[in-house]
């Protein structure tokens, strides 16, 4: 059923090593608005979910694991040459002492990733606009995380990423149509 190739969705590259900036990305790792959450909700949601969009969902969150995977290697390659002082430096001493250099899902600010980031109501339609509202809110943490660098190989890589969000907003978006659709549509048995 699964084929993995053993290479990243799109190229990583980053040109100097920035503690600062590998912390701020955690927000896309383990935040509520992250890559994780969004592949759990989707792959979640799918269960209960019209027959007509599970493949979106399927293809989509599946997806947002390649985005995980993105976001775990710009953090290493950010952190992998810091010292333990720049690590302090950047707000990393907590995370330095509780896991070494291991990634952990948790956002910018530290805070574990939990469960409770996941959204699933079973309406169909009331998912696939809590889906749209999360892929517009990665966008814009993408972009707000392009802002803070001046990076243009890791900007490279987070404007990938952005881009991403609004195609799946868009396949959501029309997804949401296809379901409306058929609400309006004459049943005849």
């Amino acid at each position: 059923m699964w084929i993995y190739e053993k290479k990243l969705q799109y190229p990583v590259r980053v040109s100097k090593c920035d503690p600062r900036m590998a912390r701020l990305l955690l927000e896309q790792y383990g935040g509520a608005d992250g890559e994780l959450a969004a592949a759990l909700r989707y792959l979640n949601q799918r269960y209960s979910i019209p027959d007509k969009v599970i493949g979106l969902l399927t293809d989509i969150g599946t997806e947002e694991f390649a985005h995980l995977e993105m976001i775990a290697t710009m953090v290493y390659k950010l952190t992998k040459d810091a010292t333990v002082e720049q690590l302090k430096e950047a707000g990393l001493a907590d995370h330095y002492v509780a896991h070494d250099r291991a990634l952990f899902y948790q956002n910018a600010s530290g805070v574990p990733w939990t469960a409770a980031y996941i959204q699933a109501k079973g309406d169909p339609i009331a998912d696939l606009y809590e889906d749209i509202a999360a892929e517009e809110k990665a966008r814009a943490t993408y972009q707000w995380l392009i802002d803070m660098t001046d990076d243009v190989d890791l900007q490279d890589g987070l404007k990938f990423l952005r881009e991403r969000e609004i195609i799946h907003s868009l396949r959501f978006r029309e997804a949401v149509e296809i379901l409306k659709s058929e609400q309006g549509a004459k049943k005849v048995f």
